[in-house]
């Protein structure tokens, strides 16, 4: 498995789906996508190298991932006065979108 590969699909993936709902804010949005890679890069590795290698299940690995998600600060949409509710129904699109990548590259 090329976790690096893994992480350049997420960020792309991510970036777009930033772009989609706030195309304004999308250069802004790739800095916290970066910065939320980076903070979860060590539990992202591990995880996706159990999930790659059996040793624990796309629902478990779902459930890992979901944990990240107060790790997303998401400060330019935070910034622009995005409301919570907004911001809380961004952050699952993020996680299904991490767990969408890795279902095509790892599984």
């Amino acid at each position: 498995m090329d976790f690096e590969k893994l992480l350049k699909e997420l960020k792309a993936a991510l970036v777009d789906l930033f772009g989609e709902k706030w195309g304004d804010l999308k250069n802004e949005a790739k800095k916290d996508i970066e910065q939320f890679l980076a903070d979860s890069e060590v539990k992202l590795k591990r995880w996706t190298e159990l999930l790659a290698n059996g040793d624990i299940t796309l629902e478990d690995y779902e459930w890992l991932i979901k944990s990240q998600k107060d790790l997303m600060l998401m400060q330019a949409l935070h910034s622009a006065g995005v409301n919570k509710i907004s911001l809380g129904h961004f952050k699952n699109k993020v996680i299904k979108t991490i767990i969408d990548v890795v279902k095509i590259v790892v599984l």
